[in-house]
């Protein structure tokens, strides 16, 4: 149940023991406002919360092996709702909630506007952005000039070897491949852990 339908029932438990002249029991709030849908427990607990907000907003007598039984208004019921009551509150609450939400921008905006300044100030960042986007570059390249050699010396100039030293050949170019590719690999994650430390 949201707390707008919680603050309406205690305004109307209120207005209800303003309208009556004697003392009534729980159970006519109950009756009245919340049954079949609703127990008496929630009543209870709603008028629970009225107490704790202000003891003397309801004059509250126990009996019947219960803690609340019997309920009157007092003087300062009528002060409260005057001024506007739970529901006034709740409005009020609401209001200051959506006026800080409403700065929550201007203050992204702030934040993202001091981190730009930190990155123009942080030249060694930028320096190993680039030192791991080249590293990038270099094994791409070191790949395709691998592969154009491959493709070169097997489709454009066929040179007349036997077989076994043909696939001897290209077992030495695969094993200077992949070498080649874990020399350069160590190379990106050095870079990258020291991207990430000057990060950290």
């Amino acid at each position: 149940m949201g707390e707008f339908f919680k603050a309406e029932l205690k305004d109307r438990f209120l207005e209800y023991a303003l309208d009556r002249k004697d003392y009534f029991e729980i159970q006519t709030l109950y009756d009245e406002f919340l049954r079949p849908n609703y127990s008496l427990h929630f009543v209870e607990r709603l008028i629970k919360d009225i107490q704790e907000y202000d003891p003397n907003l309801l004059d509250i007598m126990s009996g019947n092996g219960v803690e609340i039984f019997l309920l009157a208004s007092t003087p300062s019921t009528q002060d409260f709702l005057d001024d506007g009551g739970f529901m006034d509150m709740y409005v009020k609450e609401e209001e200051r909630w959506d006026v800080f939400l409403g700065q929550l921008p201007t203050a992204k905006k702030e934040v993202k506007e001091e981190k730009q300044l930190f990155k123009k100030k942080s030249p060694g960042l930028k320096k190993e952005k680039t030192l791991l986007f080249g590293l990038i570059a270099a094994v791409a390249i070191s790949f395709l000039f691998t592969l154009f050699s491959i493709l070169k010396e097997s489709l454009f100039e066929p040179q007349y070897v036997p077989a076994d030293d043909f696939e001897r050949e290209m077992e030495r170019i695969r094993l200077e491949y992949l070498e080649e590719n874990q020399r350069l690999q160590l190379e990106l994650k050095e870079a990258r852990r020291n991207l990430d430390s000057l990060k950290g």
